[in-house]
């Protein structure tokens, strides 16, 4: 196993219990322009992609103007309209202070936009905990490595010394795609064995495992500065 000095997280389904919200938003937004409600699982599927690779997916040979029309009505029910609760997995934000505590660098990697970051941050106050973050309306979507290289690049960290930790086959071909270990979790949106044959180096099955697994890890007291 690597010396790891850097922890890259996926937000959604891996560190926010957001699956089902994001799902109801997509599906309201597609009924809303008039199109018929893609189905749960096809929504899931996609999780973890930039927002127009997921509405493309889901309607293939629709206008531009209509994929804006989905596009502008999902932000509406994701942010203004849920009455769907959208909380921080237990105890993850107990985990992510700890690896703070050992000296760990922290990142993010996500699928989300940044206006969407910025704003689950705010309301959750946890920027403080993490050193650099990437989405995907700044870069390229998953399973491209650029998130992950340009965090790398930031931080002066090399592929060896990064770990990315998510829940879906996109982070596993992402960290893949860079040289850098991935570990899966089995809780968010695609099962454990898809995210084991894409070469992740464990797989857990709650934040707890995931937390326990870090501590396996050794501290890094002279790695993070913050």
């Amino acid at each position: 196993m690597n010396d790891y000095c850097l922890i890259v997280f996926d937000w959604d389904g891996t560190l926010m219990d957001s699956i089902e919200r994001i799902v109801t938003s997509m599906q309201r937004a597609f009924v809303d322009v008039g199109l018929d409600c893609p189905a749960t699982d096809d929504v899931s599927e996609n999780i973890g992609l930039s927002l127009s690779t997921v509405i493309n997916r889901l309607a293939p040979n629709t206008d531009d103007a209509k994929l804006e029309q989905i596009s502008d009505r999902y932000r509406h029910h994701f942010v203004d309209a849920s009455e769907i609760p959208m909380p921080m997995f237990p105890y993850a934000t107990d985990m992510l202070k700890s690896l703070k505590q050992r000296g760990y660098l922290l990142g993010v990697a996500t699928g989300k936009a940044r206006r969407g970051l910025d704003r689950v941050f705010q309301d959750i106050d946890c920027h403080h905990l993490f050193d650099a973050t990437r989405c995907a309306d700044e870069t390229e979507s998953k399973p491209h490595p650029r998130m992950l290289d340009e965090l790398m690049q930031e931080l002066s960290v090399s592929a060896e010394q990064t770990l990315m930790v998510g829940d879906t086959e996109f982070d596993m071909v992402m960290a893949k795609n860079a040289g850098v270990d991935a570990v899966g979790v089995s809780y968010g949106v695609h099962e454990r064995q898809r995210l084991l044959e894409n070469q992740a180096v464990a797989c857990l099955d709650s934040i707890e495992q995931l937390h326990h697994w870090f501590n396996q890890l050794p501290s890094k007291p002279l790695i993070n500065s913050n």
